[in-house]
């Protein structure tokens, strides 16, 4: 297989994700028994159900759905929410949503960064492993439920906004960042990567050098960094719909759950579709690194194009 291959075919998926994401969506709702529009809004509590159907782009098949909420999409465009908050914008939604989710995976994220840097230098002892390990065999839903339950005991069932809002997010990515094993294997695959690489003897001619050994080693190991930091990243994600409903955090996960619940497929389309764009993006992030570190390693030391060229002569 070409140096090549493994970055253009994650291009390729990370281009393919945001299309078929929404596909599959909009084929299972044409999939589900009854017309669209029916299901959505019963004939029995909805009058003007053609009407409805035309509003909403129901009217003319799967495919032009398909194309037509894809085109919009791409600029922005939602439309409305069909059941969760009626006849409200869908990127108002998401709009409102979208901070709180940053915020909870981007402190997620600081659990894996710091545990993955600690272990790279060597500075978290292989003691606290197994206090990781056991960590890690506790699923995300049971964490967030225990934390759900100090702060409802602690500050009331409907503390949402102020300190209780905000140790709800803290607590939220404590779960996301030590369940399921995200921050262990973080930890774990980091420290097994550079031990691997320190053995190699091109570390041990650079410290004879004098040179850095982790700007020697950078380049090497980067391509496996990078893909077990976007699989914790992707683990963290798909997290944050069971974080979020546990915890009552108001973000995209809490949004697509209700969706999903309510059959309001306008919403559960764009909430899937910011996930799969995300999704894309991280792909597309691993992508550039491991093109970069490829280029890195085969390119020609500066200097050495001249001294060929001297002793060819």
């Amino acid at each position: 297989m070409s140096w090549w291959s493994r970055p253009l075919m994650r291009l390729g998926a990370a281009a393919a994700l945001p299309l078929v994401v929404p596909g599959i969506i909009i084929a299972i709702l044409w999939a589900l028994p009854g017309d669209p529009a029916e299901i959505i809004c019963p004939p029995e509590i909805c009058d003007g159900t053609a009407a409805l159907a035309a509003r909403w782009g129901l009217d003319r098949g799967p495919l032009h759905f398909y194309v037509d909420w894809l085109t919009h999409a791409v600029h922005g465009e939602f439309g409305n929410s069909w059941r969760v908050q009626q006849g409200l914008s869908v990127g108002v939604l998401l709009k409102e949503s979208a901070p709180m989710t940053s915020a909870l995976a981007g402190l997620a994220a600081l659990w894996i960064l710091g545990g993955a840097a600690l272990a790279a230098a060597g500075r978290l002892p292989r003691r606290l492993d197994p206090v990781l390990t056991a960590l890690g065999l506790v699923p995300s839903v049971i964490l967030a439920l225990v934390a759900a339950a100090y702060v409802e005991l602690t500050y009331g069932p409907m503390s949402w906004v102020g300190w209780p809002g905000t140790l709800r997010l803290l607590l939220g990515a404590a779960v996301l960042g030590v369940a399921d094993g995200t921050l262990s294997a973080a930890v774990v695959g980091t420290r097994a990567t550079f031990e691997t690489e320190r053995r190699r003897r091109y570390v041990t001619v650079a410290r004879l050098r004098g040179e850095s050994v982790l700007s020697n080693m950078l380049p090497n190991v980067a391509v496996a960094l990078v893909g077990q930091l976007r699989a914790r990243l992707l683990q963290i994600l798909s997290g944050t719909v069971v974080v979020e409903v546990v915890l009552g955090i108001p973000g995209l996960g809490e949004l697509l759950f209700d969706g999903t619940l309510r059959q309001d497929f306008g919403v559960v389309l764009a909430a899937a579709w910011i996930f799969s764009v995300l999704s894309a993006l991280l792909l597309v992030g691993q992508a550039v690194v491991e093109l970069g570190a490829q280029w890195w390693v085969r390119r020609v030391p500066a200097g050495l194009t001249q001294a060929i060229a001297r002793e060819a002569t």
